[in-house]
């Protein structure tokens, strides 16, 4: 029975899009827990290399990131439904997706028949995509952009999933990159040439003077068309434009004699489009073009040197000026000695690319959250030295496993995480041996920060009536009794949870003097071993912005009931925790 009071509307939607809208709200009971022998230089880089599910992942970085990534670039899967390293199969069984869209009673009998065979195959791509995209939203500045590769698989729901969180006037260009360079003569139908790149802002510029502004690329020796020297000027080539405007006063209808002598005034109705004294100028600074036998109508001179610095990006981008996938594979290759560890790793050369347009600025952070083979942390040590910049990246990826017949694995790499970490460090000493006669070279940062994710450090403190006599009986004190911090956290385990609580960067300087740490000097104070009162007191006496310590690591009563009131005395403006 068809409901003659539903309203019909132009809307995008599948099964499942409503658990994946609260997905990207719900809190998350993760950490981070760092890993400084996995990392390279932690105690002076300030990149971060993540391990764990990007979705959580995304949820505890919005605490101290929301709002300061420049750039995000991310190529998750395709749904190509194929088999490899990473999930590509995002299908689900008809029948459950008939019952997802409540196609299918309690007693199995179809209450409506679904008209469309194909959704099965996007819905669970679709709400996998979903949260993380608007988490990753949260993450970008103001002026801010994202680009997303993918294929024609998905294309089509990706547009309309960016359109419902970005806003569809924030879309601002479906760029297409030819990733082959030759043909496949045994497709089906076409060969496949490219991949699609969509380009999002957080904010658009038409609507916001605030909003991203996108970089131009380098001239080079290029001339754009229209631009010429015919009269070998000094100032380089040039093009011009009528020296004629529709309106204007009875002052801009003067008399202008060529070099040849022949008298102009501009045709009826209309006026010339500067001033009599401008023109003189103009013509005084050789300016004013006559055309080559000197008698045709003024125009006015334009120099490229005085435009725009750089070119507007085409929306192809061509393998030429991008790379190609078999350069990708290739650079891949070299770093780890011939050996083939990761499928379809993308160049550096379309990161690089994609980071100058994108317009960073010498501090900017770049994310990417399907990180695969690590080349956007490639591309960004690869930048910041050619230009001597500071940019910092954070790279998100799963462990997922390499199958037992990839080189990969034959190789001594169990899974991705591992095949991006060690490309990483092994991309930093290339670029830095690639640049070694280039001046501070040495201080490139190609290091990073190994961050794994991990259950809450806190102990499920729910305990039965009993259980709770039972402590008792046994006369635990109350310090023991609270501590609810689980025994195999270390004490930058709890740091990292605190920095990401108080929305301090996980890359910020970190200092240890004995027991206690030092977060960017003074800002952040934290001791989780034993504290007494002249401890307290030495630490408030730093005054610093934040002080925690640990719920069970006062050493007596006295330096508890003490602690309150030594901060008053020495730092009343101290902000203090106790985990």
């Amino acid at each position: 029975m068809v409901n003659e009071n539903y309203m019909e509307r132009y809307e995008f939607t599948w099964p499942g899009k409503k658990k994946a809208i609260l997905e990207a709200d719900t809190p998350t009971t993760t950490v981070l827990c760092p890993c400084r022998e996995e990392s390279k230089d932690w105690d002076t880089t300030e990149n971060l290399y993540i391990e764990g599910d990007n979705l959580d992942a995304l949820k505890l970085l919005k605490e101290g990131y929301a709002g300061k990534v420049k750039m995000i670039y991310i190529d998750p899967p395709y749904n190509t439904r194929k088999n490899g390293i990473y999930k590509d199969n995002f299908t689900i069984s008809q029948k459950e997706y008939e019952d997802r869209a409540g196609a299918i009673s309690e007693e199995d009998r179809h209450l409506l028949r679904s008209t469309d065979p194909y959704g099965r195959f996007h819905s669970d791509w679709c709400s996998m995509m979903y949260p993380r995209l608007k988490l990753a939203r949260t993450l970008l500045s103001e002026d801010g952009v994202i680009f997303i590769s993918v294929d024609d698989n998905e294309v089509h729901n990706l547009r309309k999933i960016c359109d419902e969180l970005f806003g569809e006037g924030n879309f601002i260009a479906d760029l297409i990159w030819q990733k082959k360079f030759s043909r496949t003569n045994d497709a089906t139908y076409f060969s496949t040439m490219h991949d699609h790149i969509l380009c999002y802002c957080k904010n658009n510029i038409l609507n916001n003077e605030n909003g991203w502004r996108i970089g131009l690329l380098p001239r080079g020796d290029e001339i754009p068309q229209g631009y010429s020297n015919p009269d070998n000027d000094p100032r380089g080539v040039w093009t011009s434009v009528a020296l004629q405007a529709k309106s204007g006063s009875d002052k801009s209808r003067y008399e202008i004699i060529t070099p040849n002598g022949r008298k102009c005034l501009p045709p009826n109705g209309r006026h010339w489009s500067v001033s009599q004294d401008t023109y003189s100028r103009l013509l005084s600074e050789n300016r004013i073009w006559f055309g080559k036998d000197g008698n045709g109508t003024p125009r006015q001179k334009t120099f490229l040197s005085e435009v725009q610095a750089g070119l507007r990006p085409n929306t192809m981008l061509f393998h030429s000026e991008a790379g190609h996938n078999q350069e990708g594979k290739q650079e891949t290759k070299a770093l780890f000695n011939d050996i083939d560890v990761f499928d379809g790793p993308k160049p550096v050369r379309l990161l690089k690319l994609l980071c100058t347009i994108a317009n960073l600025d010498e501090n900017s952070i770049v994310l990417d959250f399907f990180s695969g083979s690590a080349t956007t942390a490639h591309a960004v040590m690869q930048l910041n030295a050619e230009d001597g910049g500071k940019r910092k990246f954070i790279m998100v990826q799963l462990p997922e496993i390499c199958g037992e017949d990839t080189e990969a694995a034959r190789a001594g790499y169990p899974n991705i995480c591992e095949i991006g970490k060690e490309r990483i460090r092994r991309a930093g000493r290339k670029v830095k041996e690639d640049n070694k006669d280039k001046s501070g070279i040495e201080k490139l940062d190609t290091g990073f920060r190994v961050l794994k994710l991990d259950s809450s450090n806190m102990k499920d403190m729910y305990y039965t009536p009993e259980e709770f006599l039972s402590i008792s009986q046994k006369q635990q004190s109350l310090f023991n009794f609270m501590d609810n911090i689980k025994e195999d956290r270390s004490e930058e385990d709890l740091l990292f949870q605190v920095m990401l609580d108080l929305g301090i960067p996980l890359s910020a300087k970190i200092t240890k003097n004995s027991d206690v740490f030092l977060v960017n000097d003074n800002y952040l104070i934290a001791c989780f071993k034993q504290v007494d009162t002249n401890l307290i007191t030495e630490i408030a006496k730093k005054k610093p912005y934040y002080a925690v310590f640990r719920d069970g690591s006062f050493s007596s009563d006295s330096a508890m009931v003490n602690f309150g009131q030594v901060f008053t005395t020495y730092s009343p403006n101290t902000i203090r925790r106790v985990l």
